[in-house]
């Protein structure tokens, strides 16, 4: 990707060195266990898809054979319709996801929250604004920025489709319901990095329990794909000194995109 020069004037605007590869060859993925590239940022940063009854639950194995094989349109048909776990009892929207579909990074979240619910897109509000100020100093964005651009955009998504009462964290079964829809997105979208953002997007990914902490700043795989994980842009309001821990992982999830020049 090329850096326009009012993104270099973004990033110089939030303390932020731009990013720029060690060698001239492609940069290679680092082995798990192993640490990233270190970039010096600042502190702080400034400031697609749109997506009650009697049935009885879907059993999730018959639901991941049967979403193994849809396509765009039968998956979010499958998704809004889904009752494979109580989250559907009280959802007001299912949030499917945005972005380009065949993005070269994907996102993924946790849980919708209120205002997702009641959009149906993933990551609005504060934490959505936060995020769309992560993406766009590495270039990305969720919109289309130019016809059929993958390169620049990403598809966001997260693991569960409902959002759970009172905004609590996901259960396991919750998590597992909706396994199969998130991994039939991962399998259509292609993607060349997945980041992971918050504990319960690691877990569905990786099954890891680990804390954020430990596994960030190091590459992940899941079924071939880097996983780069790092912390929940909500948590990112909560903790702002934790912001260049975030943004040193974003662009450890670059080094997997397409090249670009400075």
């Amino acid at each position: 990707m090329r850096w326009s020069e009012p993104q270099r004037a973004m990033l110089r605007e939030m303390g932020l060195r731009l990013w720029r590869p060690q060698t001239a060859a492609a940069p290679g993925l680092a082995s798990p266990g192993t640490t990233g590239p270190s970039h010096a940022p600042a502190d702080e940063w400034a400031g697609s898809i749109k997506p009650k009854s009697d049935a009885p639950p879907i059993a999730a194995s018959g639901l991941a054979l049967t979403a193994a094989t849809m396509d765009w349109p039968a998956l979010q048909s499958t998704v809004e319709s889904c009752r494979a776990c109580s989250l559907c009892e009280n959802r007001r929207k299912t949030v499917f996801g945005v972005g380009h579909l065949r993005a070269q990074c994907m996102v993924v979240g946790e849980a919708p929250g209120e205002q997702e619910d009641a959009r149906g897109e993933p990551f609005v509000g504060d934490s959505g604004q936060l995020l769309d100020r992560m993406l766009r100093a590495l270039g990305l964005s969720r919109e289309a920025t130019q016809p059929d651009d993958a390169a620049r955009q990403v598809f966001i998504t997260n693991t569960v489709k409902c959002r759970p009462p009172r905004n609590r964290n996901p259960t396991g079964d919750e998590l597992s319901a909706c396994q199969p829809f998130l991994q039939r997105q991962v399998a259509l979208v292609q993607p060349k990095v997945i980041i992971a953002m918050g504990a319960f997007a690691a877990r569905s990914l990786l099954g890891s329990d680990e804390p954020i902490g430990k596994l960030r700043g190091r590459m992940h795989r899941w079924r071939g794909v880097p996983v780069v994980v790092t912390y929940h842009p909500a948590y990112l309001l909560r903790q702002p000194a934790d912001k260049a821990r975030a943004w040193e992982d974003l662009c450890l999830a670059a080094t997997c995109l397409a090249p670009r020049a400075d």
